[in-house]
């Protein structure tokens, strides 16, 4: 478990499944992102535990200390087809606006540069996600190619190991 000051960040399991298909079933989330059904949920979150067993990293429920509020989802995924691990975050809408997304992804991309051996991390943004670009220059990433990503354009950003 990864601690902020006011977030957790546990693996993302199976039994997230209602929160994962509600997390992006909101058009506002989901505009970049996609939806899931409960089936198409659950071999995601399948994949992702075994990431976390395979490869020691993957995705992360984010959740509010205070409240234990499910705000979202951060953490790290190795794509096979860039042999890159990327940096992913994704909060509900209420969720916006507060610092979270940073405060998640920031831990995240510390734990990751603690613990893999990579000399840097990627954040894959689709055109038109801002808000996901300001979090990714907040914390350090810059545009460093273009490529496509299960058919939609993406920016791949980068930032090096410090």
């Amino acid at each position: 478990m990864i601690e902020t000051e006011r977030l957790f960040l546990r693996p993302l399991t199976t039994s997230d499944v209602d929160f994962f298909v509600a997390l992006h079933d909101d058009p506002r989330v989901n505009r970049f992102v996609g939806s899931y059904t409960p089936q198409r949920a659950l071999e995601r979150l399948r994949a992702i535990e075994q990431q976390w067993e395979e490869r020691g990293h993957g995705l992360c429920v984010v959740e509010l200390k205070d409240t234990g509020e499910l705000l979202g989802r951060s953490g790290l995924q190795y794509w096979e087809q860039f042999g890159e691990v990327e940096l992913g975050w994704t909060l509900r809408a209420e969720a916006w606006g507060h610092g979270y997304a940073t405060e998640a992804a920031r831990a995240c991309l510390e734990w990751g540069f603690a613990t893999l051996d990579v000399d840097h991390l990627i954040a894959l943004i689709r055109p038109g996600n801002e808000p996901s670009v300001k979090v990714a220059e907040r914390l350090g990433f810059a545009p460093r190619r273009e490529e496509e990503l299960f058919g939609n354009p993406v920016t791949v950003y980068g930032v090096d190991r410090p």
